[in-house]
C-alpha cells in the first residue's frame, strides 16, 4: 500500500473520515482505531508478519515496565534481554543469509544453510524505535509506557512504518495520550508537505528511475562518464525519493493530529560531509549520534582526536551496514567513515555554516560541488549489487576514454532536477520543504497548482516501491 497508490488513497481518505468526523473527541476510540488502521496497512503487506510486530510489541512493552520497576542490578538485565531480543529479530530476518554466506565464503565450505527468509517491512525503522525505547527507559530519559494503546500506535504508527522517520518515545508516546485537534491551518499545511511529496516522488524520481536502472544494469556496456552522469542521476532520484516519501508521512501524521521528527533539511547544500550528514536521514543520524557515537566517542576520549576518529568510523560501520546485507554497504559505510579524518584533524567535525540568503557565494558553491562529489563517489558502492561490480563501475569512470554527455540528459530531467534545487534553495531556512508564506497569496497559489499540473500531467504513477523500504 504505497502513499501513492490509489488504494492508500481510499484508505487514508475513509480513515481520515472516521477518526475525525465520528470518533474526534473519543481520545481512546481515536487511539484504537489508529491502532487498527495501523494494522490493517501493515497486513496489507504480509499479514503473516503483523504477527512478529504484534508479538514483538508485546515484548518490548513487559521488557520496558520490568525495567522501570526493577532495581538497579537488574535493571541491565531486563535491558540485555531486550536488545537481544530485538536486534537479533533484526540480525535473524535481515541478515542472517549475509552472515552464513560469508562465513562459508571465507572457510570455503559447502553452504546449504540458506533460508528462504522474508524481510518484514520497515523492521530496521521499528526495531531502532523499540531499542531506543528500552534505553531511554534505562537511562532515566522517558519513563516506561502504561497504556499498553499508546505504546502498540507508537511501535505500529502507519505514517512512519515502512521508510521512517524513527521518532524517539519521547516524542510521539505523548501525543498519544493527550487530545488532538484538527485545524484549517495545520491541514492546509500537512497538504503543502504532501504535495511537495508527492511531486517528488512522481515526477521527479519515478522519472529518472528507468534511466538509472539501464544504466546500472548494463553498465559493461556503456561509457564511464555516461556511468558517473548515472550516479548523479541516482544522488537527485534518492533525495526525491527518499525525501518525498519523509514529507508524505510527515504530512499525512500531521493530518491525524501528530508531529513527528522532520527527516531532511536541504542536504544538496551541504558544505562538507559532516553537514551533509546533519542534513539527510536527520532522524538515523541523530539516533546513531545519540545511542552509538556518544557512549563510543565517551569510550575513547582518552585517545584524543584518534579516539574521535574510531567513533565516527564505526558509527558508520554500522550506518552501512544497517542500509542491507551487502558487503557493499560495509564499504560504502567505511568510506564515509574515511572522509570524515580531515575534519577531525582540523576540529572541523561540528563546525556549522550558514549560507547566503539570496545566492550562493562562490566558496558556497565550491563547497557544495566538492561534497556532493563526495557523496556521488560512494554511491557507487550503494547501487552496485557486489564489489565487484562497484569496482567495474569505478574503473569504466576512471578510465581514459573520451568524455561524451550521455543521450539520456534531456530537458525534462534537468529542468525537474532544476526545480528540485530551486525549492530547496528558497526554502533553506524553513522548517520543511514547502513554506513560502513570505510569498504574495497569488505567487503561492499559482505554484501549488503547477506542482498539482506537474504530477497530473508528468507524474509516473503505478506502484513503485520507495527506495529505502528496501532497508
Amino acid at each position: 500500500m504505497q502513499f501513492t497508490s490509489l488504494v492508500f488513497i481510499l484508505f487514508f481518505s475513509v480513515f481520515f473520515a472516521v477518526y475525525w468526523w465520528v470518533l474526534g473527541k473519543n481520545l481512546r476510540a481515536q487511539n484504537i482505531f489508529l491502532l487498527l488502521g495501523s494494522y490493517v496497512f501493515y497486513a496489507y503487506w504480509d499479514w503473516r508478519l503483523l504477527i512478529l510486530l504484534i508479538g514483538s510489541s508485546v515484548i518490548i512493552y513487559y521488557l520496558g515496565l520490568k525495567i522501570s520497576r526493577s532495581e538497579s542490578s537488574e535493571k541491565k538485565i531486563w535491558l540485555n534481554l531486550g536488545l537481544i531480543f530485538s536486534v537479533g529479530t533484526l540480525l535473524y530476518f535481515k541478515y542472517f543469509n549475509f552472515f552464513i554466506q560469508s562465513f562459508t565464503d571465507l572457510f570455503g565450505i559447502k553452504n546449504n544453510l540458506t533460508l528462504n527468509v522474508i524481510l518484514p517491512l520497515g523492521i530496521s525503522f521499528y526495531t531502532f524505535r523499540m531499542v531506543s525505547y528500552l534505553l531511554d527507559i534505562k537511562n532515566n530519559k522517558l519513563k516506561a509506557e502504561t497504556d499498553a494503546l499508546a505504546f502498540f500506535n507508537y511501535i505500529a504508527f502507519f505514517p512512519s512504518m515502512t521508510s521512517g522517520p524513527i521518532d524517539k518515545g519521547g516524542l510521539l508516546l505523548p501525543q498519544l495520550k493527550k487530545e488532538r485537534v484538527f485545524t484549517l491551518e495545520t491541514g492546509s499545511d500537512a497538504a503543502r508537505q504532501i504535495l511537495l511529496g508527492a511531486f517528488k516522488k512522481l515526477v521527479v524520481a519515478n522519472t529518472i528511475s528507468p534511466v538509472t536502472e539501464n544504466i546500472f544494469q548494463g553498465y559493461e556496456h556503456l561509457s564511464g562518464s555516461t556511468i558517473a552522469f548515472g550516479v548523479i542521476l541516482f544522488l537527485f532520484q534518492m533525495y526525491a525519493d527518499f525525501s518525498g516519501y519523509s514529507d508524505m508521512a510527515i504530512g499525512f501524521a500531521k493530518l491525524l493530529g501528530f508531529k513527528t521528527t522532520k527527516n531532511f533539511a536541504f542536504p544538496l547544500f551541504a558544505q562538507n560531509i559532516a553537514d551533509y550528514w546533519r542534513k539527510w536521514h536527520i532522524s538515523l543520524t541523530s539516533w546513531l549520534t545519540e545511542y552509538v557515537f556518544t557512549p563510543l566517542v565517551i569510550a575513547f576520549r582518552d585517545y584524543d582526536k584518534k579516539g574521535l576518529m574510531l567513533a565516527v568510523f564505526l558509527n558508520f560501520v554500522i550506518i552501512g551496514f544497517w542500509h542491507g546485507a551487502n558487503w557493499t554497504f560495509i564499504v560504502y559505510g567505511c568510506l564515509q567513515g574515511l572522509y570524515y579524518v580531515p575534519l577531525v584533524v582540523n576540529n572541523q567535525i561540528n563546525k556549522k555554516k550558514k549560507l547566503s540568503k539570496t545566492v550562493p557565494t562562490f566558496k558556497e558553491l565550491g563547497n557544495i560541488i566538492y561534497t556532493m562529489a563526495l557523496v556521488c563517489f560512494a554511491l557507487v558502492l550503494f547501487v552496485a549489487p557486489s564489489l565487484k561490480d562497484a569496482f567495474g563501475m569505478y574503473g569504466k569512470i576512471f578510465s581514459l576514454s573520451l568524455f561524451s554527455v550521455p543521450q539520456f540528459l534531456k530537458i525534462k530531467i534537468l529542468g525537474l532536477i532544476g526545480i528540485v534545487i530551486l525549492i530547496d534553495w528558497m526554502n533553506k531556512d524553513q522548517e520543511h520543504g514547502l513554506e513560502i508564506s513570505r510569498f504574495k497569496p497569488v505567487v503561492r497559489r499559482a505554484f501549488y497548482i503547477f506542482l498539482i499540473f506537474m504530477i497530473m500531467y508528468f507524474g509516473v504513477f503505478g506502484n513503485s516501491s520507495f527506495i529505502y523500504q528496501q532497508f
